[in-house]
């Protein structure tokens, strides 16, 4: 597979968790990616969030912390389309899982999306191969998304929230500096 510059990883992040770590770990190996760059978005325009955006930023950095590729900031656009357009991003993919990837088509402006950047879809079983090659098929421009492999990991950030709300523990599920800071901040109490 080619080598590939610059990678990015957006998502609210609510809290970030070991899933979205290994997401990053895997997309680094399996397309040599030299950045990638992870981005917090500060009001999702598909979903409501439960953290503010400085807390989830702080949440990830310490995240990703232990990833040396990795640097993280906020985007302030509620769309990917936009956030790419601001950035123009050269020899670059976006990271994505292949649930994803099957919802493509409700993006904003997906044909756009994929003129600015080669989406990188994580294959991972559960998510059936032939779905997700008819997802690329169906897409505005097939040639533009590329295939790696991930290493499941069983943890949403939903998962997380409950936990926390009912004060259960988030161990290994959350990085360490992670876990201590939900507490410390008292993050996800009242949570769903």
């Amino acid at each position: 597979m080619e080598r590939v510059r610059l990678g990015i990883l957006g998502g609210a992040f609510d809290p970030p968790h070991v899933g979205h770590v290994a997401l990053a770990r895997a997309a680094i190996a399996g397309l040599g990616l030299e950045r990638l760059l992870v981005l917090v978005v500060a009001d999702p325009g598909h979903k409501g969030v439960a953290a503010p955006a400085e807390e989830r930023l702080e949440l990830a950095r310490l995240a990703f912390a232990d990833v040396a590729e990795a640097e993280v900031e906020l985007d302030l656009h509620a769309r990917t389309v936009d956030s790419l357009e601001e950035r123009r991003p050269k020899d670059a993919v976006f990271v994505i899982g292949g649930d994803e990837l099957a919802g493509l088509h409700r993006w904003k402006r997906p044909d756009r999306v994929l003129q600015l950047v080669r989406l990188a879809v994580a294959m991972r079983p559960g998510v059936p191969d032939r779905e997700l090659r008819e997802a690329r098929s169906r897409s505005p421009a097939p040639d533009r998304i590329l295939f790696f492999a991930l290493e499941p990991v069983a943890v949403s950030s939903t998962e997380v929230r409950e936990l926390v709300a009912r004060g259960e523990r988030i161990d290994g599920l959350v990085p360490p500096a992670v876990a201590a800071e939900i507490a410390r901040l008292g993050l996800y109490r009242n949570a769903e």
